[in-house]
């Protein structure tokens, strides 16, 4: 405690203050990496006035719900709007349920239900049931109903629609 209480009369941190500010850098830091490596691959594109801010979804062609939903929640975190510009299929389309994501009307999104990691084998019914569930959870109302009605029971192609039918259909659009 005397050690405490001299360091931060010196203006020292404490260890847990430290810590906490070493888990913030680090936090932030994978943050950015996750970033960087969208961009670089091609997925994501800038907006050079906030780069920071703004995620421009070019060419998405998806992948592992799992893995975007921790994209989903980084991007929540972060305050980070999406801006859906070109082709977003699969996994992609679940930024829509984000409050920040605006829609191009030339934009292209593609729907099927959930898979297993090996194509052309079906999901157990209770494992399909659930991942569409999370599926639909992300999608503005009258998505979320043609999802479950419909496009769910692709699972072996994709449904496109385009920009202007999802801002039809209650995504918001840029």
């Amino acid at each position: 405690m005397f050690t405490n209480q001299n360091s931060r009369q010196r203006g020292k941190k404490t260890f847990a203050e430290t810590t906490v500010a070493s888990i913030r850098k680090r936090t932030s830091a994978a943050i950015a990496a996750a970033t960087l490596c969208l961009l670089g691959s091609g997925l994501l594109g800038t907006d050079t006035a906030q780069a920071n801010t703004v995620a421009v979804i070019r060419n998405d062609p998806g992948g592992s719900i799992e893995s975007r939903l921790q994209m989903i929640g980084r991007f929540r975190s972060a305050g980070t709007q999406v801006q859906i510009r070109g082709k977003c299929d699969s996994a992609c389309t679940m930024f829509l349920g984000l409050s920040n994501t605006c829609v191009a009307p030339s934009s292209r999104l593609g729907f099927h239900g959930p898979q297993s990691q090996y194509y052309g084998i079906s999901l157990p019914p209770e494992d399909f049931e659930y991942w569409s569930m999370v599926m639909a959870d992300h999608y503005p109302g009258a998505i979320r109903s043609w999802f479950l009605a419909e496009a769910r029971q692709t699972t072996l192609d994709v449904i496109t629609i385009s920009g202007s039918q999802a801002i039809k259909m209650g995504a918001r659009p840029c």
